[in-house]
This record gives structure tokens, C-alpha cells and sequence, in this order.
């Protein structure tokens, strides 16, 4: 009995692909300039670049085919594809244009129908797939109407319209036989503490009431995520208002809403959401970048990642997320040889020894993380897909620890401030005991 209730979960169980940050820089070449191997590096130099691309540029087009084909390969029939957005290079406006802009996101589209053609695609626009950049507007423009007519082989037509009204946001049934649960996509974008265009409204396109809304059993999707960037201190994405509402409806909506995946980071993290009384009800899945472009944001140590992809295993009743596997390109190693092969880099569930992706067994992560030397180091080195191996020293847990843990503006001070007083002690110690003993000499004659 126990056997056969063990094989019909296993069956009821289903893998879904996700897939961020592609970044296409159409200009990249490994030439033996540095000064012309790619517009995405600025002016910086890129000496010794590689066929496959560089940790100073964005992805040229055929490490992001690469991806593409890896994940068919990997799973040539998921339930559906999640593609979170940031779809052009690194570069100033000027260089783009809204016609460039449209292209790109129409040749990557058109790649992943020509590689997955029989595959449902939930598409979220990034804060790059705009013209001008990050200047995504709350209602209509002519950069939505396309998008939304690239995509309309994957969104029926009341999410067409509302993409094209309301501000490139959707509700979509998820395509499995055994769930009634839907795909929410959000505009973010709206919420970025860069778009001038929405600073000043209280809810940009009417999304947040949209939201509130339309929730029913869901997963949630976007691109930019609410809460700080675990790479640089203090760093958010959203405004503070706009911040404090998402979250707010995260609590309220919780028992709803069975997972949220976003991108933007180009890092592999995860956001916590606490009741007030501090017990874990949502979890937030950061998905790494296919694009290896080493951020520019000041202050920032190592700000590059390999290219990863991800596959997560979920319950198709429940929308309980079970596991979720990561798979990169070491992009040293790929520059090195002729075919290049992604592996495996790991699974959740293995790496950290819980029993799976819920809000709970992500808390215990997070646990493991802020106690446990190994632990941490284990996700350090997770979180640039490999690319950074150094060691996270005290100042490097605490900005991870409070990142994850506090996605609120005040609670996240709180949480530094809280953590720094920690960090502070052996140091205070160390220096009453050397004005204690400097006591003693003098009391003693020494």
C-alpha cells in the first residue's frame, strides 16, 4: 500500500523549465581587440575573449542557443516554460532603439517556438525590453502591442488585451490536466525605482488591485523583484510604497499563492515572506541569468555568474514546488574546448537536505545558511552559478541572510543593524580583554 501511494504522487508530479536574463548582445565578437569584442562591456577592455562569451559581456547568440537546445535535452517536454524577461544587451538607449528593442525580443521568441514548439510559454517583460530602458509605462504603448502580438501563440485573448491596456500583466490557466491553479505574470517593471514614467502613482496600470483581484491558486511571475539585492548593501529595486503593497498582499493572499519566481538579479537567491508573527507563508525563487555580464553597480565584488537554467519539479494538484535543479556552463571551460556541455550543478533537495520548495524547507535553508559555515558556503557559491569561489566572510552572511529573510524596507535595517551589533561582539570583546590586561600590568607592576 505505501509502495503504490508512493508511485501515484510520483506520477502526479511534473517538471516545468525556467529560463531568465538572456540578454543578447547581437554585436559580440571574440576578436583579438578587447576594445571591439562587444558593445555590452562599455568601455572596458576584454582581453582574451572566448567563442562562447565573456564575464564582462552580455550573451552572444549562440550561448544563448545553447541554452535553449540544453534545456530540450535536458526535458524535451515540460509542462511549460517560464521566461522572466531582459531580453537586450547592456547598452545606452541611443544604441538600441524601440525597432531594435521589438527585434530581439522577436528573434528569441521565435527560437524558443522553433526549439519548443508544442510547449506553453508564460513570458514576463524585463526592465530592459523597453525603449528607453526601464521607462515601462502603466497603460498603453506601441512596444506592448508588439510583444503581446509575438506572443499571442502562448497567451489567449483576454490576456492579450489586458497586456496591451493595462500594462504587459496576465492571469493564464496552467496548462496541466490535474490543476485548476493559473500563472499570474506581473509587470514589475512598473514598480522599479528607475521608471520615471510611474513613480508618482499610487498603482501603476491598476495592477495591484488587478492582483488582489484575480488571485486564486497561483504561481506568480515577473521580472524585477521587490526587496534588496544581495550583492550590494542597501540596494533595492522597488519604491518604497510600491515595496510595502506587494508585500502586503503577499501576506494577505498568502494561502493562495504557491510559489513566486523572478529574475533580474542575474544571481541564484531566494526571497522569505513572514506572517507578523514571523512564521514563513511564501517563498521567492531567484533565478540565475543566462548572460554572464558582470554587473557595473558600484561597490559590487564579483558581480559576474556562469550562465545557468533551471527545471523545477512540482505537484500538479497542490502547485507545491517538490524540487528544483540548476544545470550551468562553465564559461571558462566552455572557451576552452570545441562542444561545450552543461551539467549539472544541483538539486535543492540534495544540496541542503530538505523535503522540498515550500515556504517551511526554504526557511530551514535560510537556517542552515545563517548557522552553518558549510551551508553558507554552499549557497555563496550557488548563488554566481560558480563563478565566485571566494570565501563569505561575516559582512558577506549578513547581507545574504538579511536579503532573504526581509523583504520590508524597515525590517531589512532592522535586520543589518541586528546582525552588525552580532558581528560587533568578538571585536568588543577582544578589546575589553586588552584593556584588561593592560589593567593588570599597571596594577601588578608587569
Amino acid at each position: 500500500m505505501d509502495l503504490l501511494r508512493f508511485l501515484l504522487l510520483l506520477v502526479h508530479y511534473k517538471l516545468t523549465a525556467a529560463d531568465s536574463d538572456l540578454h543578447l548582445d547581437r554585436d559580440y565578437k571574440a576578436v583579438s581587440d578587447p576594445l571591439q569584442v562587444c558593445p555590452s562591456a562599455g568601455s572596458q577592455p576584454v582581453p582574451n575573449a572566448g567563442a562562447w562569451g565573456d564575464y564582462l559581456c552580455d550573451s552572444p547568440l549562440i550561448l544563448i542557443n545553447s541554452s535553449i537546445y540544453a534545456m530540450k535535452e535536458i526535458l524535451p517536454d515540460p509542462d511549460f516554460i517560464l521566461w522572466t524577461g531582459d531580453d537586450t544587451p547592456h547598452v545606452p538607449n541611443e544604441k538600441l532603439g524601440e525597432t531594435t528593442v521589438v527585434a530581439i525580443i522577436s528573434q528569441l521568441s521565435n527560437l524558443i517556438k522553433q526549439v519548443f514548439p508544442d510547449t506553453k510559454v508564460y513570458p514576463a517583460m524585463g526592465n530592459h525590453d523597453f525603449h528607453p530602458k526601464h521607462q515601462l509605462p502603466g497603460g498603453t504603448s506601441s512596444i506592448y502591442n508588439e510583444t503581446a502580438e509575438l506572443w499571442r501563440p502562448w497567451l489567449n485573448n483576454d490576456s492579450i488585451l489586458t497586456f496591451k491596456a493595462g500594462g504587459a500583466f496576465y492571469s493564464e490557466k496552467l496548462l496541466s490536466p490535474d490543476t485548476q491553479g493559473r500563472m499570474i505574470v506581473l509587470n514589475t517593471n512598473l514598480y522599479y525605482d528607475k521608471n520615471e514614467q510611474t513613480g508618482s502613482l499610487q498603482d501603476p496600470g491598476g495592477q495591484f488591485q488587478w492582483l488582489e483581484d484575480v488571485l486564486t491558486k497561483v504561481y506568480i511571475a515577473g521580472h524585477v523583484p521587490p526587496g534588496f539585492f544581495e550583492k550590494k548593501r542597501s540596494k533595492p529595486w522597488f519604491r518604497e510604497n510600491f515595496n510595502k503593497r506587494y508585500t502586503e498582499i503577499i501576506q494577505k493572499h498568502h494561502r493562495v499563492i504557491a510559489a513566486q519566481f523572478f529574475g533580474h538579479h542575474h544571481t541564484d537567491s531566494f526571497r522569505m515572506f513572514y506572517s507578523d508573527p514571523g512564521s514563513p507563508i511564501s517563498i521567492m525563487f531567484l533565478a540565475p541569468g543566462v548572460t554572464p555580464w558582470k554587473t557595473t553597480l558600484p561597490g559590487v565584488r564579483n558581480g559576474a555568474n556562469n550562465p545557468g537554467i533551471r527545471i523545477f519539479n512540482y505537484d500538479r494538484g497542490t502547485l507545491q514546488v517538490k524540487d528544483m535543479v540548476t544545470y550551468y556552463l562553465n564559461l571558462t571551460h566552455a572557451n576552452m574546448v570545441v562542444a561545450p556541455k552543461w551539467e549539472k550543478e544541483y538539486s535543492l533537495r540534495e544540496a541542503f537536505q530538505v523535503p522540498d520548495g515550500s515556504a517551511n524547507s526554504m526557511h530551514m535553508v535560510l537556517e542552515k545558511i545563517q548557522t552553518d559555515k558549510r551551508s553558507l558556503q554552499r549557497y555563496y557559491q550557488y548563488n554566481s552559478v560558480q563563478y565566485d569561489l571566494s570565501d563569505c566572510d561575516n559582512n558577506c552572511r549578513t547581507d545574504h541572510v538579511c536579503a532573504i529573510r526581509e523583504v520590508d524596507f524597515t525590517k531589512y535595517n532592522e535586520c543589518l543593524k541586528d546582525r552588525g551589533s552580532v558581528s560587533a561582539l568578538p571585536m568588543l570583546t577582544l578589546l575589553f580583554l586588552c584593556l584588561l590586561s593592560g589593567l593588570l600590568r599597571n596594577l601588578w607592576g608587569l
